[in-house]
Formats: structure tokens, C-alpha cells, sequence
């Protein structure tokens, strides 16, 4: 027996031996290694390794965090190198370390996330804050601070806020760098911005090639300019641009929280270095305050006692320190539960890598982590509070509800002029202060403190300027063979003469800043050339804008940007005209058929309604039944001239008749007014009455060659090609309206009204038929989201408020005026469409007076008849319907006094027989 207990314990001290540290749910390893990757003398790092070193403390002295176990901190130190990173980080791999706290570079993170995939230990990193790391191909790196995601996403709306629409990006050329500025193209495409210049430096920059770099910047276009690199050699890009004058009134830096962490860090810099920053906005990760930072932030003296920052200054602490700091207890806290749930801790070999020993790499010493899986699943459920507030993982992994300060560098210091977050965009007011309420992305909602500009300007620079290339503004005008009063060019020069150049000349001279240009004609002056393809060549980069009489219309505003209209221009209809005399009949074509017959009817009615509700009652309506009719024919029509004899008695009848009156008032008024129109104003007369009957219509339609307008006809209205002719010139215009469709001519032709207008002023036989069925303008047109067609558009409305814009066109398209100026197409008739209200308005009052009329009889005839018609037994239907009618007919007044004498009859035969009943009897009866 007691040799087996041997062998037992044997086998048993050889699996320790063979596997390394184990663990059960029972005991816990007295040490647990976690590895640190930083560069100690970097910005970043040597705030990182002071942080991790006191977290690491923290934890070990309270024996609650991880019941006895404590943490030993592997540091490594990759001095600034991408590659003794790298190495550096693959020894961790070799000494059976749980987690890795790092690496600080982006750079090699990318790297080392493959070799945390394959051996399955989690990075924690608070620095390396590169977009794509937070993919699901590196499920091992976890980010522990803000992902530059939202960074860029804080600087985009920064960009939106200000109204600008174009920046430079000025970056590191590696994955930091561009992944990050990917990010920010993303994030201003979002909101119709963009990066117009993209500007990459070695990530060794000396100050030759930032010299070179800004040199190239200072010629284009944009002045907003956004640094997205390292503190290492960010703070050279803003000190050449400082000696090359792009520090001066109009410019605007954004730098990302690089330069946040060096100012925290190094401060008090000294004042020469602080003039290069002066104007910049830049950010940092906001940390709300609480009592775990105060005290964090009162112990920093202490911990950094010997240690010095930029010259003598002792280290500063930056967000960075308090994210690192923060980092040491989430993964505390992880490896707690880790632990508490049987979490094993043992690694043993990788097969794949034991087949790739060598003489001099010894790969086969890095093992897999067992319990990897298990513990990264830990730290992606941490909820704690630290120093840097509430962590918590979102599904994405990511830290919830990141937000970002907005700081200005002004003088000796920074001021802080706002917040950004992710749930609430720019504000003033502490995101925290957010949460509770519903998220308000409104414009209205996004505020900032205002901000001191480069320069010590308070204005908000505008954020563009034209290049410093010495290249000219190639601006495209149509070179037009018809209506050039508008735009021509000169014969034998390259100026430009006519109304839209005039505009176009006066709008850019009230810009605040000189624009050189070059008009370059587009057509070869024989054919009109098409307004559509100019503008397309705008997007194809042949012009930089183009101006003349381009109209404003759906398709052309999807290519091109377009300024405030200078001109109102919509479509109408041209069409020959004659004049109208006046006939013997014109008295009646005020009024349409069916106006003339509605009124006539209603003139009848009215007058019987009248004559019923007065019959009963006034000697004037009644006689004989020859008389009654001329009455009523009398009365009705009488009332137009107010001419009526006959007073009315009854209530009804005078309610009826003031409504009549008031109809026949407005109606009245009416008809004298087109009368006199119609006998005083010169007629014109067309068989075209507007696009409707155009449409309708087989006829062909003439329009104006390389205009709009054919595409606008055949897609929008559905006309057919066929029936389109093209014309070039005002002469074609008047020779097709001449000869007509029947000679090989047009019915009408369909143009922009500014055309039409000139063409009519000389043409007298020619006239606009209808409305205007479109509504748009001219504008001049200029890449998408142009600067430039903004302030011309309030350059043009300028033009427009003190008159100018009215003087040009006086002075180009005024002509004498036609001697038909003052007349007028065919009148329109008034028909019933315009009255069918009153009308009804009187045939409800009639009707309820008939109504009320007849209920009043029924009783009267109730009241006086009925006795009667009991007494002498007339109980068939036809003898009270012919009763009812005679007493209709009657006068109410002779009903009123044969039923006063038949009451007094009856009451005298009443007294009679009560006297003879009660009379005594006679002499000889009683004997």
C-alpha cells in the first residue's frame, strides 16, 4: 500500500510539474502576471508607467479586490520603436502573463493582435485608439479608452458647426494615422463636408519635410486644418507654421487630443511655444469629476516626486494617466471574477509552434492561455466606476457614452469653450448633465462658447480662400448664335458683353476678397449651345463654374451647385394674336350660357317664391291669375334695376327678397365690369388659350434650340417628339408662328419668359397666352458645396437690395414698348363657377321660407277649417285638397274675419238655447 501512495504523489508532482501553475475553485495563485508595454519616455508613457505602477499598488494593498492574490506588473519598455514593440511584446508571451496592458503604439498593436489571436491573451489598451482595432478580427484588443471613432466624429460636427465645408488633414503616414483620417472622411461625408487636401508625413518627419509639406498646403484652397499625429513631432508642424505665416488671421488648426495630452503633460511650456498654439482648437477625452479623480489627482504630486516633464517641470497628469490607471482595476476586477467562476490559469504548449523551434528563435516557448476566452469574457462584463467615471462595455466593445472637451489655446493656458458627445453632439453643458434627458440633435441645440482664432481674432474665419497657385478661375459662358443681349462675346477678343455678365461683373466686386478668373466661351457662336452639358463639364472638371443664362432646374441642381436666382424665368406660351372688334351682340358675352340661363331661372324663381310668400297677404300679388304672372315676371326682373313698385309685407317675403338683392347686386357689379372691359380695352384673340389646349392639341410646338425646355415637354408633359421644332434664332420664331402648323409652321412656341419678353417687345403680333406654368430662375453654377456660391449668392442679393440688379436690366433689356402694349387677350367669360356660392345661399333661403311658409298655413287651415269640414261631413281626400287650396288662395285677413263671425255665431246659438231652457213654462201648460 504505501508504494502506491509513492507512485500516486509522483504522478501527481509530475502534472504540476508538466503543466505549470493550476488552480481549482478551492485555491487561488498568490500571483498573478500581467505585462505593460510603453515607450517611458514618450508623452503618453511616462504618465502611463507612474499610473500603472500606483494602480498596481492600489490593488495589491487592498486584499478585497482579488482575495489575496495580487498583481505583478511586467514592464517593458519598446523606446519609441515599432519593432523592439513588437519583440518586446513577444516576450511577454514566453512568462505565462494573463494580460497585457498596451501596447501604447497603434502601430503595433495591429501587429501583436495577431499573436494575442492565436495565443489568446486579452491587450488592454488606453492609448492605441486606432478605428480598425476595434474589429471582429482582433477580439483579443480591447480598447480601455475613447476609440478615435468618436474623435473624429466630435471634429466632423466641430466642422459642420461652424458652417464649414472643406479641410485639410495633415497626418502621420501609418496605420494611426490613416485609419484615423478614414475615419474622419467617413464621419464629414456624413454631413456633406469633406478632406479636399490629404497631407501625409513620414513618420519620422524632420523639419525639412514639414516645411515642404506646409508650403504645398498654403497654395490650396481650404483653411481649415486638421493634425491627427504624435506628440513626438506635432508640436514642429504648428512651429513651421508659425515661421511660414499660416498662423495668421483666417486660418483655422484643429488638432486631435495629441496636443491636449502634451499640453497637460509639459505645462507650463515655455511662452515661444505657446505662441505657435495660440488660436488652435483641440480636444480631450472628458473624464466627469468625482471623488475618485480629486483624490487621484491630489496624489500625483507625490507619485511623481523625482520625475520630471518638459526641462525641470515635474509630469503632468494627462487623461491618458487616469485611463491607464483605470485600466490595472478593470482588469482587476476581471481576473476576480475570472477567478471566482474557476477560472484555470495554466498554458500549455501550442503544437504549431514546438514544430518551428530553431537554433536561435524560440517560439516554442510562447504557450496558449486556456483560460483566455474565459477572461476576456470578464472584462468585456466589467461595470465599475474608476477615476475616469462609469466603465461598461458597450456590444461593440467599446467604453459607453464617449464624450470629448473642446478646448481653445489661448495665451498661457487652454479655456474650454464646450462639450462634445455622442449622445447629445456640441453643447455647453456637461454631458452627464445629458443623459437624463432625450437625446436633441437639432441645429438649434448644438452650442460652443466662442473661441479666439489664430490671428487673436474673435470672428469666425470663413474658412476658404482662393489658391495661392497663381492659377485662374476657368469659368465657362455660353457662346450664344440667338438673344444676345444676354450674353455675347466680343468678335475678335475674349470679353464678354451683355446682361448676365453685367450681373455676374457687379456680384464678384462686392466680394470681400479678389477672385482671378478666365471666361472661356463654350459653343462656336453659330447654335445655341445646351445649358445642361455646361453645367455637366463643371463636374467633369473642364470649368470651375459657369455662368450666363443657365435656368435653375431639378436635373442640372443634382450636378452642380447654383447661386440665388438673379432672374425670374419660368416657361410660357407664345402664339399669334388678332385683334377683336366689339359685335352688336357684346352686351352678352359677359356672361357664359350656362351664367346667363342659372340667372335667368333664378330671376323667375325668386319672383314666385316672393309672389307665394305675398299672395295671402298683399292686394299687390293677387288678381287675376293673367295679372298675377306679369307680376311675378315684373318683380322678378325689375330687381336688377332696384326698379320694383310692389312693396312686400310679409317677414318671409322681405328675408327672400334682401338676399336676392344682395346676389343681384354682386352680379350686377360683375357684369358692368366686363362689359366696360370688353367694350373699352383693345381684344387680342388666339385659338391657343394656354399649355392645356397646346397639349391637347395635334398641332407642332416650336422651342428654342439647346434649351431646356424639349426635355421638359416630352418627359414632364408627355408631348411627342414629332411634334417638336426646333428653332434657333427670334426670326425662326416669327416665321413658324407666321405660317402656322397648316404651312409647315409652329401652333406656338414654348420659352423661358425672359426670351419671350425681349422677343414680343418689336413683334406686336405675337402675344403670351395662359400662365406661366414653371417657376424658376437664372443663377450661375459652381461645383457642389462651392464657398464661392454662397457668398455670390449674397453678393446677388445685394445687387438686388440697392437697385443695381434693376439697373442692369433697365439697361439691356428694356425696349420701346409694342403699340399693343395695353391690350389684352380675350377676356375670360364669368360662368357659373364663380357664383354657384351666392346661388346657393338664395336657393336655401327660398327654401326655407317656402318651408316656413307652408307650416304656417297647414296650422292656419288646422285652426279655421278643420270645424268646419267635421260639421258638414266632407271627409274625402279630394274635397280637403280642394278645400286646402281655396283657402291657400284666400286673403289671410278674409280667413281671420269669417272665422271671428262664425265664432260669434256659434256663441249667439249657444245663448239662445241656454235661454230657452231656462225660460218657464207657459199659463195654459200649467193648467
Amino acid at each position: 500500500m504505501k508504494i502506491i501512495w509513492i507512485l500516486v504523489l509522483v504522478a501527481c508532482f509530475n502534472g504540476v510539474c508538466l503543466n505549470g501553475v493550476t488552480t481549482n475553485e478551492t485555491t487561488r495563485p498568490p500571483f498573478v502576471n500581467i505585462g505593460a508595454l510603453l515607450a517611458y519616455d514618450s508623452t503618453i508613457g511616462k504618465v502611463a508607467k507612474v499610473a500603472l505602477q500606483a494602480a498596481v499598488d492600489d490593488v495589491n494593498s487592498d486584499p478585497s479586490v482579488l482575495g489575496g492574490t495580487k498583481l505583478r506588473l511586467l514592464m517593458q519598455n519598446s523606446n519609441n520603436s515599432g519593432f523592439l514593440g513588437i519583440i518586446e511584446s513577444l516576450k511577454f508571451m514566453e512568462t505565462d502573463t494573463v494580460a497585457i496592458v498596451g501596447p501604447q503604439s497603434s502601430v503595433t498593436a495591429h501587429v501583436i493582435s495577431f499573436v494575442a489571436n492565436e495565443l489568446q491573451v486579452p491587450l488592454l489598451s488606453y492609448s492605441s485608439t486606432d478605428p480598425t482595432l476595434a474589429s471582429l478580427q482582433f477580439p483579443y484588443f480591447i480598447m480601455t479608452s475613447r476609440n478615435d471613432l468618436y474623435q473624429m466624429a466630435a471634429i466632423a460636427e466641430i466642422v459642420e458647426y461652424y458652417g464649414w465645408r472643406e479641410v485639410i488633414a495633415i497626418y502621420g503616414d501609418d496605420d494611426y494615422g490613416r485609419n484615423g483620417i478614414a475615419s474622419l472622411s467617413d464621419k464629414l461625408a456624413q454631413r456633406r463636408c469633406k478632406i479636399s487636401y490629404k497631407a501625409p508625413l513620414p513618420p519620422t518627419a524632420t523639419r525639412d519635410d514639414i516645411t515642404d509639406l506646409l508650403v504645398k498646403v498654403a497654395l490650396t484652397e481650404s483653411r481649415i486644418l486638421v493634425v491627427h499625429t504624435f506628440s513626438s513631432w506635432g508640436p514642429a508642424v504648428f512651429s513651421v507654421a508659425q515661421h511660414l505665416g499660416m498662423m495668421a488671421p483666417g486660418y483655422v488648426w484643429i488638432a486631435t487630443n495629441w496636443l491636449s495630452t502634451h499640453l497637460e503633460t509639459n505645462s507650463p511650456l515655455p511662452s515661444d511655444t505657446m505662441d505657435d498654439f495660440q488660436g488652435v482648437l483641440t480636444l480631450r477625452m472628458y473624464t466627469p469629476d468625482s471623488e475618485l479623480k480629486r483624490k487621484f489627482i491630489s496624489r500625483w504630486s507625490n507619485l511623481t516626486s523625482g520625475t520630471t516633464g518638459y526641462g525641470p517641470n515635474p509630469i503632468g497628469l494627462s487623461t491618458y494617466g487616469l485611463y491607464a490607471y483605470d485600466t490595472v482595476w478593470l482588469l482587476a476586477r476581471a481576473i476576480n471574477a475570472f477567478l471566482d467562476q474557476g477560472g484555470n490559469i495554466s498554458f500549455p504548449g501550442n503544437s504549431r509552434l514546438a514544430n518551428l523551434r530553431g537554433e536561435h528563435l524560440h517560439l516554442d516557448a510562447m504557450n496558449i492561455f486556456n483560460g483566455g476566452k474565459m477572461l476576456r469574457e470578464k472584462i468585456l462584463q466589467v461595470n465599475m466606476t474608476g477615476v475616469t467615471g462609469q466603465l461598461k462595455f458597450n456590444p461593440d466593445g467599446n467604453l459607453i457614452n464617449p464624450a470629448y472637451e473642446v478646448i481653445n489655446v489661448i495665451g498661457s493656458g487652454i479655456r474650454k469653450i464646450g462639450y462634445w458627445s455622442n449622445y447629445s453632439g456640441l453643447s455647453v453643458v456637461p454631458p452627464e448633465k445629458l443623459y437624463s434627458s432625450p437625446p436633441n440633435r437639432s441645429s438649434s441645440s448644438q452650442k460652443l462658447y466662442s473661441a479666439i482664432w489664430p490671428g487673436q481674432t474673435v470672428q469666425t474665419p470663413r474658412g476658404w480662400v482662393f489658391p495661392n497657385n497663381g492659377r485662374q478661375l476657368r469659368i465657362g459662358v455660353p457662346n450664344r448664335a440667338s438673344y444676345r443681349d444676354f450674353v455675347s462675346q466680343v468678335p475678335g477678343t475674349d470679353m464678354f458683353t451683355g446682361y448676365c455678365i453685367d450681373v455676374f461683373t457687379d456680384a464678384i466686386n462686392l466680394l470681400p476678397y479678389a477672385i482671378p478668373y478666365k471666361l472661356i466661351p463654350y459653343g462656336d457662336g453659330t447654335n445655341n449651345p445646351s445649358g445642361t452639358e455646361l453645367v455637366r463639364l463643371i463636374t467633369a472638371g473642364v470649368y470651375d463654374a459657369a455662368i450666363g443664362d443657365i435656368a435653375i432646374i431639378t436635373n442640372r441642381t443634382r450636378m452642380a451647385d447654383f447661386t440665388q436666382p438673379y432672374i425670374e424665368s419660368g416657361l410660357v406660351v407664345v402664339a399669334p394674336v388678332k385683334k377683336k372688334n366689339s359685335g352688336a351682340w357684346s352686351f352678352l358675352k359677359p356672361f357664359t350660357r350656362q351664367m346667363w340661363g342659372v340667372t335667368v331661372l333664378f330671376f323667375i324663381v325668386v319672383g314666385a317664391v316672393v309672389w307665394i310668400l305675398e299672395h295671402r297677404l298683399n292686394d299687390e300679388f293677387r288678381g287675376p291669375p293673367r295679372r298675377q304672372m306679369i307680376t311675378i315676371l315684373w318683380f322678378s326682373f325689375s330687381t336688377w334695376f332696384s326698379t320694383h313698385r310692389e312693396n312686400t309685407i310679409s317677414t318671409l317675403g322681405r328675408f327672400v327678397l334682401i338676399i336676392w338683392l344682395f346676389v343681384v347686386l354682386i352680379i350686377n357689379s360683375s357684369y358692368t365690369a366686363s362689359l366696360t372691359s370688353i367694350l373699352t380695352v383693345q381684344q387680342l384673340t388666339s385659338p391657343i388659350k394656354g399649355i392645356d389646349s397646346l397639349i391637347s392639341s395635334k398641332d407642332p410646338i416650336g422651342y428654342q434650340q439647346g434649351s431646356f425646355t424639349r426635355d421638359y415637354l416630352i418627359n414632364e408633359l408627355g408631348i411627342q417628339k414629332s411634334r417638336l421644332i426646333s428653332l434657333k434664332m427670334p426670326e425662326d420664331y416669327a416665321k413658324a408662328l407666321k405660317d402656322g402648323p397648316r404651312n409647315g409652321g409652329v401652333a406656338a412656341v414654348v420659352d423661358e419668359r425672359a426670351y419671350i419678353e425681349l422677343f414680343l417687345s418689336t413683334r406686336c403680333e405675337f402675344s403670351i397666352v395662359g400662365q406661366e406654368f414653371t417657376k424658376n430662375g437664372w443663377g450661375f453654377a459652381f461645383p457642389r458645396d462651392s464657398p464661392l456660391a454662397v457668398d455670390m449668392s449674397t453678393a446677388i442679393l445685394r445687387l438686388s437690395e440697392n437697385g443695381d440688379l434693376q439697373r442692369i436690366h433697365d439697361k439691356w433689356l428694356i425696349r420701346s414698348a409694342c403699340s399693343r402694349q395695353g391690350a389684352k387677350l380675350e377676356v375670360d367669360r364669368l360662368d357659373l363657377r364663380s357664383f354657384w356660392g351666392l346661388y346657393l345661399i338664395c336657393g336655401i333661403a327660398c327654401l326655407l321660407a317656402l318651408l316656413t311658409h307652408f307650416l304656417m298655413t297647414v296650422r292656419q287651415y288646422i285652426r279655421h277649417y278643420s270645424p268646419e269640414l267635421d260639421s258638414s261631413g266632407q271627409r274625402s281626400t279630394s274635397a280637403r285638397l280642394q278645400t286646402f287650396l281655396s283657402f291657400v288662395d284666400e286673403k289671410e285677413q278674409e280667413v281671420k274675419n269669417r272665422s271671428n263671425r262664425r265664432k260669434l255665431e256659434m256663441a249667439s246659438n249657444h245663448s239662445s238655447k241656454r235661454r230657452h231652457i231656462e225660460s218657464p213654462p207657459d199659463a195654459s201648460n200649467e193648467a
